[in-house]
């Protein structure tokens, strides 16, 4: 049975291209903070619709990231390979995002970045990027909530396998 994936679409900008003509590695970080964001993240009401993944937020995205919310979140760890360069397209990339790992007090967010096109994909990168969960007012890690883990673990699955062996 295939992992269930959330897919993202995330435009690709202008500013985002290099001298080269493809997406500077710099800014794949970007593509992948606006796709995580979008997937885990609740919008404020008032701006819903106005951001990456529009209206309309997934069923996972269960963190509060309102000022004053109960949990801050940092990036531990991230691994990017990169397959193939990111031309400009005009149509937005599309982030596949699962998770590698439910732990405790932290997640590990597989993705691709792919085409998107269902007949003619292609996957560009594939990262892991974990994620800790720190309660605002200690600055410590904190457990992963009931209901952080029932949005979750259906999208838990196998880790990313790199191409390059260890």
């Amino acid at each position: 049975m295939e992992t269930e994936r959330l897919r993202i679409p995330v435009p690709v900008r202008w500013a985002d291209l290099d001298a080269y003509g493809h997406v500077n590695n710099v800014a794949v970080l970007t593509l992948l903070e606006e796709a995580r964001i979008a997937a885990f993240w609740r919008q404020d009401p008032a701006e819903a619709g106005t951001g990456v993944g529009g209206a309309g937020a997934p069923p996972t995205a269960v963190l509060d990231a309102s000022p004053g919310s109960d949990t801050v979140t940092v990036v531990a760890r991230q691994e990017i390979e990169y397959l193939a360069p990111i031309p400009h397209l005009r149509e937005p990339v599309v982030v596949e995002l699962w998770l590698g790992r439910l732990g405790d007090a932290s997640i590990d967010v597989c993705y691709e970045v792919t085409t998107g096109a269902a007949d003619a994909r292609r996957v560009f990168v594939q990262a892991s990027t974990t994620v800790v969960m720190l309660d605002a007012a200690t600055m410590r890690p904190r457990r992963l909530t009931e209901e952080e883990r029932r949005a979750w673990s259906p999208l838990e699955g196998p880790p990313v396998a790199w191409r390059r062996r260890r």
